[in-house]
């Protein structure tokens, strides 16, 4: 009990705050619309402003899948440190906030918190998409594949620059697999 009492604490302090319930307007502009049907399925982390379970982290990818309930499953794997590191699984349970765009989540990584998750961008052929926390601390570039081309990723961590993210936090996570070069 002590141990999640003090894991709560610690994501309290990653994501700034719980959601304490009650409609307001997102912290940031989301996209307009959210297909949820197109965008579930895996997503490969490409960059990333980490929160400190994923430090050291490679091969991240985020996979969606709704439930019948109209919950969203989100799993995250990823490696610890290399490709061959240790495989890491988290799970948690999303819900739409605004259901008008399906862009403004709140996300439950452990009860009893759900935490803002914002789309910022999503291409219009779904290949990429932008996801931010509530306190410009953490963010995701993620992409249906495991790498991106040089000129879209640039451009989008300029766009993020001038919303108010420090790029200078924003790590390239290592998409590696055997086969691969």
């Amino acid at each position: 009990m002590k141990k999640q009492f003090l894991f709560t604490l610690l994501l309290l302090s990653v994501y700034g705050h719980a959601e304490a319930g009650g409609e307001k307007e997102a912290f940031h502009e989301t996209v307009s619309y959210v297909d949820l049907e197109r965008f579930t399925g895996d997503w490969f982390v490409i960059a990333v402003i980490p929160t400190p379970f994923e430090k050291n982290a490679v091969n991240g990818v985020e996979n969606y899948s709704l439930n019948k309930d109209g919950t969203i499953q989100v799993r995250y794997t990823f490696r610890k440190g290399s490709p061959e590191g240790k495989k890491k699984v988290m799970y948690q349970k999303g819900w739409i906030y605004n259901p008008e765009t399906n862009a403004d989540w709140r996300v439950r990584p452990i009860w009893p918190l759900k935490l803002p998750y914002y789309i910022l961008e999503l291409a219009e052929d779904y290949s990429y998409t932008v996801i931010g926390t509530n306190n410009y601390k953490y963010l995701w570039i993620m992409a249906r594949k495991p790498t991106m081309e040089k000129t879209v990723y640039d451009e989008i961590v300029k766009r993020m620059e001038q919303r108010g993210y420090d790029t200078d936090k924003i790590q390239i996570m290592k998409q590696e697999y055997e086969g691969s070069e």
